[in-house]
């Protein structure tokens, strides 16, 4: 071939690449415009490409409530502070009187499988004990988190320092009695006491912070399976403190579960009570015991603006239940970027990692679509709007970008 037809091969290939990238962009152009539309006064979105470039947004500096994705920012700076690994601890001791004293530390996830466990290593250190006396001093008693009712709900439930099976109790009721619904956890007359109050033959229950019913029932609880493994108590169980001077420690139980296991627990299932867990301990380890909600609120905030470089967030607490949480659509990508390493802790559909949030009026979704080049692009989605839906734009704009 002459060097005159191979120029106009080279031309004729540069014009029809020209004029197919002409195309994509029309189309992109004009998929874009149709998500647009559904993004009202009240609602807002922005999306970058691989590159950091904005790649479509509208209203990205309207601070709006974020809902439950804003666990990703209580997540983050769980994990920047602890470490992944971190474990969550609780402290066993005996004092000179022979009592056994439980010291917790805002374990999320102390549940009956890790308690029998618990119950099997106290056995090789004691044989019998005078009073089981539970320590929940290292929280302040919770103040009440904003945007939590007093419902019956799993998300409503309270924080403590010392929690067990997430401050629920479930039941049922069959031949003529109450019965535990979870096979590993008994129905002891602590709770069926509780259960016979209200008019319901089957459910759940969830613990208050009233006359320290939570701190109680965990005493309750470890003190079954303790006595299950032929530990003999002689007395009874309630509240006090560990003297760290005169009292005994026979046991530290370090979780097996680490901190991006809980963390990821937390984001697929969307646990308010994890997430101000984290919260509560995050300000009691920065700013020292008793944990509080203030304290966590702090914690929070200074990592936005000191790590994050953030200024326009109104924060109050750390599950996005409460209204009163504010943050712009543009200053949720930071958390994004941030967050990036973490993403295989979120709800992932195929080509789409993801945070979603919901209350009344609200929906939220944020996260990462993998494009068709393999290259993540970010993208929030914030509608206030009553009626509108976060998954429904998210649907339009994976199709316009997802692999």
């Amino acid at each position: 071939m002459t060097a005159k037809p191979r120029l106009i091969l080279f031309r004729f290939i540069l014009s029809f690449f020209c004029l197919f990238s002409a195309v994509q962009n029309l189309y992109a152009e004009t998929q874009s415009s149709d998500i647009l539309k559904y993004i009202g006064e009240n609602d807002a979105i922005i999306v970058t490409d691989p590159d950091g470039k904005t790649f479509m947004e509208k209203n990205a500096d309207k601070r709006l409530i974020p809902a439950s994705t804003l666990k990703l920012l209580t997540s983050l700076a769980a994990l920047h502070h602890f470490g992944p690994s971190y474990k969550f601890s609780t402290e066993f001791y005996i004092d000179k009187d022979s009592n056994l004293k439980i010291k917790g530390y805002g374990d999320p996830l102390l549940t009956s499988e890790f308690i029998i466990e618990i119950a099997k290593s106290l056995r090789m250190e004691l044989k019998y004990i005078n009073n089981v006396i539970v320590d929940d001093t290292y929280f302040e008693k919770p103040t009440v988190i904003p945007g939590v009712t007093r419902s019956l709900e799993p998300y409503d439930s309270p924080n403590g320092a010392l929690c067990v099976n997430f401050n629920t109790v479930s039941f049922s009721f069959s031949k003529g009695k109450f019965i535990s619904a979870e096979s590993q956890t008994p129905l002891l007359p602590f709770a069926i006491k509780k259960i016979k109050k209200t008019s319901a033959k089957k459910g759940r229950i969830l613990l208050t912070s009233d006359q320290n019913e939570i701190a109680l029932y965990a005493g309750h609880l470890i003190s079954y399976f303790i006595e299950k493994e032929g530990i003999k108590r002689r007395g009874e169980i309630r509240k006090g403190a560990v003297n760290l001077k005169t009292d005994r420690l026979i046991l530290k139980y370090d979780s097996p579960v680490l901190l991006d296991k809980i963390v990821s627990r937390l984001l697929v299932h969307s646990n308010n009570f994890i997430a101000n867990q984290l919260l509560i301990t995050l300000g009691a380890r920065i700013y020292s015991s008793p944990g509080t909600l203030e304290k966590g609120v702090s914690a929070l905030n200074d990592y936005a603006k000191n790590i994050l470089k953030l200024n326009d967030l109104s924060i109050s607490e750390g599950s996005g239940i409460s209204r009163e949480n504010l943050i712009p659509a543009r200053s949720f990508l930071k958390i994004l970027a941030e967050f990036e390493p973490y993403r295989s802790l979120m709800k992932n559909n195929g080509s789409e990692y993801f945070k979603t949030g919901t209350l009344t009026g609200v929906s939220t979704r944020a996260g990462y679509i993998e494009g068709r080049d393999g290259r993540l692009y970010k993208f929030v989605i914030m509608t206030n709007s009553n009626g509108n839906s976060a998954e429904k734009i998210s649907k339009r704009l994976c199709g316009l970008i997802g692999g």
